[in-house]
């Protein structure tokens, strides 16, 4: 194959790649599946000239999805992506959750649900036994291989009871490769604890910042690194907290440069922020 015949075809795949969500076709076939190595493989068995190019294009055109009637599994998100497609546990019956943890992990070496339960756990314990739950994160996992991640991410709270936001937001982390300081229970009734921890706020790449009540934890943060910082609103607090809204209004309305905001209690939003940050570096 010459240079340019290879170039178009890159193009394809590019195509075919980003546009997946107009393809309608069903899956119906296990060994349609790619991951990242194996389309770098087949790829450069065709630069090589051991595959043809028609039989490359019958492997990438049917990338989009697998259906299961109740769900679409994007198989191929991680080519994108920083990370193959999350289950959000909520809403879903077990039974739902248990057929797409399956499914996907036949094509993924890691898997990810999160706000999961011990119900979901010990059902799906049944069918992968390898499978690792945390209860305080609430995360629902399958990690069989790790590509390390350059750079830390710090994650503080604000108090104690932060701890399942942020809890969810560090293992995310973790599971996706990523390295991790932890940094609890540090809010601003006492701000020197906060400031023990400056050295390893300031030899992370991005930082993560979990609280409730007032929210004020963010902008002290701000204030003081250079570091981007993701703030995470917690719905822990009193009455006038408003299950969270007083904390996002006032992170949103941080003077601190540098800081973005992410949904009440969404630690898994923070840590996928946080983690394309790092990879942006690679």
């Amino acid at each position: 194959m010459n240079q340019e015949a290879f170039c178009a075809l890159i193009i394809i795949v590019q195509k075919v790649i980003l546009f997946t969500g107009q393809v309608k076709n069903k899956i119906e076939s296990e060994d349609i599946f790619m991951n990242e190595k194996e389309l770098h493989s087949l790829l450069k068995k065709l630069q090589q000239g051991e595959v043809e190019l028609d039989d490359v294009y019958k492997r990438i055109k049917m990338l989009p999805y697998e259906d299961l009637g109740f769900a679409k599994l994007d198989h191929h998100r991680g080519l994108r992506d920083n990370f193959p497609e999350v289950i959000f546990c909520p809403g879903k019956s077990i039974a739902q959750i248990e057929q797409i943890f399956v499914r996907l992990a036949e094509q993924s070496d890691n898997v990810l649900a999160t706000r999961a339960d011990e119900v979901v756990f010990q059902m799906v314990r049944e069918k992968i036994p390898q499978v690792q739950y945390d209860g305080v994160a609430r995360l629902l996992y399958l990690r069989r291989s790790s590509k390390p991640c350059p750079g830390q991410v710090a994650v503080i709270s604000a108090g104690t009871a932060d701890l399942p936001v942020a809890e969810e937001a560090a293992l995310t982390l973790e599971i996706m490769g990523a390295r991790v300081e932890r940094i609890y229970d540090a809010g601003v009734a006492g701000i020197h604890r906060l400031f023990d921890k400056m050295e390893q706020i300031q030899a992370s790449q991005a930082v993560i910042v979990v609280a409730g009540m007032e929210g004020a934890l963010a902008s002290v943060v701000g204030g003081l690194t250079s570091r981007p910082v993701i703030a995470v609103p917690t719905s822990v607090g009193y009455g006038a907290s408003f299950n969270g809204l007083a904390p996002l209004l006032a992170m949103l309305n941080s003077c601190a440069s540098g800081v973005a905001v992410v949904n009440i209690d969404n630690g898994f939003g923070a840590a996928t922020m946080a983690l394309a940050i790092l990879k942006a570096r690679d």
